[in-house]
C-alpha cells in the first residue's frame, strides 16, 4: 500500500509569487490553479491513503468548494475533514481560519472516523480514521515546545488503545529536532518511516524535518520518498509499505 502525507499550505503555492504584493498575500489570493497542481502530483503518486494538512474547507479562496473533497472527487476516493481548531476556539469562529482544517483521503471505504481535540494549542485537532486494514492518526502540533509535548502525551494514550496496525502521520512542528519525539515513540513502539532523516521543509531547500510518517511494528517499511515538489512550503512525504 502507499501512502502520501502532505501539508498543502491551503493551496496558497510558494516561491516569490506567494509574497506579491505583500509578505504572506499568497494565503489570501484564490488557490485553484495550485489545487489542481497538486491534485496532479498526487494523481500521479497513485497513493492507497493521504493524509492532507493546512486544507481549505471552502472559504472564498477556493470558491467555497472543500479542497479535501475536490482531491477526493478527481481521485474517486473517500474522505473526512474537520477543523483543526475545534468548535469552541476563538479561531474557529474567524472567517477563513474556521475554514483551515485537515483530511484524510482513502481508496478503501473508511469504515469509522473520530475527531479529537487536543486540551492545549491552538491547532489542536486528532483525526482517527479506521480503514480496512489499519487505523491511521493524523495531526498538526503546536508550534509551541510545552503544548507539543501535552499533545504527545495525550496522542500516546489514544494511540494504545487501538488494536492491529497503526499509522500515525502528520506536521509534528519539531522546532527542536527529532529528539523531541523521543519518549512518544518509546511509550508508544512506533517507528518512523524516515530512518535516513531526510528533512522536508521548507520544500525548496530543506533543512528541517517537521513531517512524520510513524508506523507500528506489523507494518513493514518498503520505500521511503521524499520528492522535489514545490507546490507547497512542505515537501510531500511518500511510503509503501506492507502488513507483517
Amino acid at each position: 500500500m502507499r501512502f502520501v502525507l502532505y501539508n498543502i499550505r491551503y493551496g496558497a503555492g510558494t516561491g516569490a509569487r506567494f509574497h506579491l504584493p505583500v509578505p504572506c498575500a499568497g494565503y489570501l489570493k484564490r488557490s485553484t490553479h495550485v489545487l489542481k497542481e497538486i491534485t496532479t502530483f498526487i494523481r500521479k503518486a497513485d497513493p492507497d491513503i493521504i493524509g492532507l494538512i493546512e486544507v481549505d474547507g471552502g472559504s472564498y479562496r477556493t470558491n467555497k468548494i472543500c479542497q479535501a473533497n475536490w482531491i477526493a472527487d478527481e481521485l474517486g476516493h473517500h474522505h473526512i475533514f474537520e477543523s483543526k481548531y475545534g468548535q469552541l476556539s476563538v479561531v474557529d469562529r474567524l472567517p477563513i481560519l474556521n475554514r483551515q482544517g485537515n483530511a484524510i483521503l482513502s481508496r478503501s471505504p473508511i469504515i469509522e472516523h473520530q475527531f479529537h481535540y487536543f486540551d492545549r494549542g491552538v491547532k489542536r485537532l486528532v483525526i482517527e480514521a479506521g480503514l480496512p486494514l489499519v487505523t491511521v492518526f493524523l495531526v498538526h502540533l503546536s508550534l509551541t515546545y510545552r503544548s507539543r509535548q501535552y499533545q504527545l502525551e495525550r496522542l500516546h494514550r489514544l494511540v494504545r488503545h487501538v488494536r492491529g496496525p497503526v499509522i500515525v502521520a502528520g506536521d509534528f512542528n519539531l522546532l527542536w529536532g527529532q529528539r523531541e519525539l523521543s519518549l512518544f515513540l518509546s511509550a508508544t513502539g512506533l517507528r518512523s518511516a524516515n530512518v535516513d532523516g531526510f528533512y522536508s521543509y521548507p520544500s525548496k531547500d530543506p533543512k528541517k524535518q517537521l513531517d512524520f510518517i510513524l508506523y507500528s511494528s506489523d507494518i513493514v517499511i518498503n520505500r521511503f520518498e521524499i520528492p522535489n515538489i514545490l507546490h507547497s512550503d512542505h515537501a510531500p512525504l511518500i511510503c509503501d509499505f506492507d502488513f507483517l
